[in-house]
């Protein structure tokens, strides 16, 4: 058998660059792959989208068991395709595009029904969908239609209503005045109600873009407070057992306070004595630091003590011990 070494690295090189290129197309689409992939793919038609986007949950029951996977214009109608993995999905099953949070994500909630399997290359018809209707979409609209409006000749219409039915009983008359109050109110404050529509229309853009975060925010605060509540009965005979404890402390110390006060005093007796002698305490570990220093010298040069007696002999009595013990000028 040929070696490794020995073979051509141009072939060998060729499969690698291959075989990683097929990993890492199998890791990208991992979803369509029919065997590891996201699920079987179905499609259903829609009078409208409502704000539906690919990557939103598919769920069946409240539990989620796909995403969608595209959303399509199809002439007059649009095309929602979405993969199920691990649910039944029957013939005559029901799709509905639900609102999922109060800032206008939705999800696609299916109704599965009917006693065969639906075929993924039939589509569920528009009469077996449901499309809610966008709140944000309809501010958005509003202030659109209310910054085209002409305040000061909608004003002016109601002037001349109202002078036409001047003579009109009072109930109505009273009406009509009413009108043009109001219209009059609209008109002066235009500016202020356009701009009041345009920050609303801006406030409802804002939070439909972040519409993931605030979600995120909302959903961590939930943890948060699930966690809270999970713990309560910890935190709660945490805070029995201090109470528990501060008693007995407070007990103890009551209890021995006749054996405590003494040796209180005693150990206060003895600080104050400490600091009142700190200046001697100090000067005589400075003047003990010399007696350390000769004993570790007389103990330090082997198994034996190397010392000598010093003041046996007077000092300056011949050529013997003429400084003393302590030398000149000691």
């Amino acid at each position: 058998m040929r070696s490794f070494r020995s073979r051509n690295p141009v072939p060998i090189g060729l499969v690698s660059l291959l075989t990683i290129a097929l990993v890492l197309l199998a890791a990208v689409y991992s979803d369509d792959l029919p065997i590891i992939g996201g699920g079987t793919t179905y499609s259903a038609e829609f009078s409208e989208a409502a704000g539906l986007r690919p990557d939103d949950e598919v769920r069946i029951a409240g539990v989620k068991v796909g995403k969608v996977s595209d959303v399509a214009l199809d002439r007059d109608r649009v095309v929602v395709s979405f993969k199920v993995r691990d649910a039944w999905v029957g013939d005559r099953t029901r799709a509905e595009i639900k609102i999922k949070t109060l800032l206008g994500q939705k999800f696609l909630a299916l109704d599965p029904a009917g006693e065969r399997p639906l075929d993924p290359g039939t589509r569920i018809p528009r009469d077996r969908t449901t499309a809610p209707y966008d709140v944000l979409e309809a501010f958005r609209g509003l202030a659109d239609t209310v910054n085209e409006v002409d305040t000061e000749q909608l004003a002016r219409s109601f002037e001349v209503i109202s002078e036409t039915f001047a003579d009109t009983p009072d109930d109505v008359r009273g009406a009509l005045t009413g009108l043009q109050s109001l219209s009059r109110t609209i008109s002066s404050r235009d500016q202020e109600l356009a701009r009041l529509l345009d920050n609303t229309r801006q406030i409802s853009k804002t939070l439909a873009d972040r519409d993931a975060e605030v979600v995120k925010l909302l959903s961590d605060g939930s943890l948060l407070l699930d966690e809270l509540n999970n713990r309560k009965q910890a935190i709660t005979k945490l805070l029995a057992g201090t109470r528990e404890l501060a008693s007995e402390l407070q007990g103890l110390v009551a209890d021995n306070n006749a054996q405590l006060g003494p040796v209180l005093q005693s150990l206060d007796k003895l600080t104050t004595m400490l600091q009142r002698n700190q200046d001697s305490l100090a000067q005589g570990i400075q003047k003990f630091a010399p007696f350390v220093r000769q004993f570790n010298n007389a103990i330090g040069t082997g198994r034996w003590f190397d010392n000598y007696i010093c003041g046996l002999l007077p000092p300056s009595i011949g050529p013997v011990n003429q400084p003393g013990c302590l030398g000149e000028g000691k």
